[in-house]
């Protein structure tokens, strides 16, 4: 069989899971997404090994074809980020559940009464780069929400993707949730993102989370509507106040500083950082 042919399979087979899923979770009560998401985190962290040991055969074939630093840096997972994405995870469990929600209600002139409750969207496709914690992320706001998600993570990460993955179907399972609900694309073929982004029927929207390279293409091809990001907005303002060279000189000192912390804009997380050089010029 033509492998193409076999990948179109494989995702409309995970779409028609995801499908039936989601009916099934747009109905959950909180409680059992909360419990499904409670224990999601302690599945990550009494898997904490097995995902250790996944992160170092996907961090060792990254290193092996050449991927730069910074990108090592992202891929990369530790104990104390393993604990993070766990923590992660209760704390989405521990927001209020959107599902139901009503809000805007207003009464017209004729009596009737009209507001607007939010619900689940359907079947959530989440196209991202190779960070394994997005995964758990992703995956735990989905389910919060009523939604079910298909997650195509780099393929640099699919050793850890497929662990943590394997987490949140154990998490749902143990809730008494489909465990469909959660589906991974456990095949590297970049073949997958373009069978994703051509499935309406199974898809209702598509995120992606990438590079401009990647946005750009899905905005192209994609026949499913995107909540998409493309050009960050990241300057550094220096006010017409300020000694110039020393501001320059402390900027690029913190700008080095932060070049470690493996995000895509350095700027970006300089401005996490509350360190903001005002300019009127």
């Amino acid at each position: 069989m033509d492998q193409k042919l076999d990948v179109k399979k494989a995702i409309r087979d995970l779409g028609v899971a995801a499908r039936a899923a989601a009916r099934l979770l747009a109905r959950a009560e909180t409680a059992a997404k909360n419990n499904a998401l409670s224990a999601t985190a302690a599945a990550i962290r009494s898997n904490r090994k097995k995902i250790l040991e996944a992160n170092k055969t996907d961090v060792a074939g990254a290193k092996q074809s050449g991927r730069d630093a910074a990108f090592i840096d992202r891929l990369t997972l530790d104990a104390a980020l393993i604990e993070q994405m766990a923590e992660g995870v209760e704390q989405v469990a521990g927001l209020a559940d959107p599902v139901g929600r009503i809000s805007e209600r207003v009464k017209r002139p004729t009596g009737i009464e009209v507001a607007r409750m939010r619900v689940p969207i359907g079947v959530i496709g989440i196209i991202y780069e190779s960070r394994p914690n997005v995964t758990a992320d992703a995956a735990a706001l989905c389910v919060k929400s009523g939604n079910a998600c298909i997650l195509r993570g780099g393929s640099e990460s699919l050793h850890s993707n497929r662990v943590i993955a394997a987490c949140m179907r154990g998490g749902l399972k143990a809730a008494g949730l489909p465990e469909s609900a959660v589906q991974l694309v456990e095949f590297a073929d970049r073949a997958a993102v373009g069978e994703m982004i051509t499935l309406p029927e199974y898809i209702d929207i598509i995120v992606p989370r990438g590079g401009k390279e990647l946005i750009a293409r899905l905005t192209r091809e994609s026949r499913i509507p995107m909540i998409k990001h493309l050009d960050g907005v990241c300057h550094v303002y220096i006010d017409d106040r300020a000694e110039l060279e020393q501001a320059i000189g402390r900027a690029a000192a913190i700008d080095r500083a932060i070049k470690g912390v493996g995000v895509g804009e350095p700027w970006e997380e300089f401005a996490k950082l509350g360190l903001e050089l005002h300019a009127s010029h």
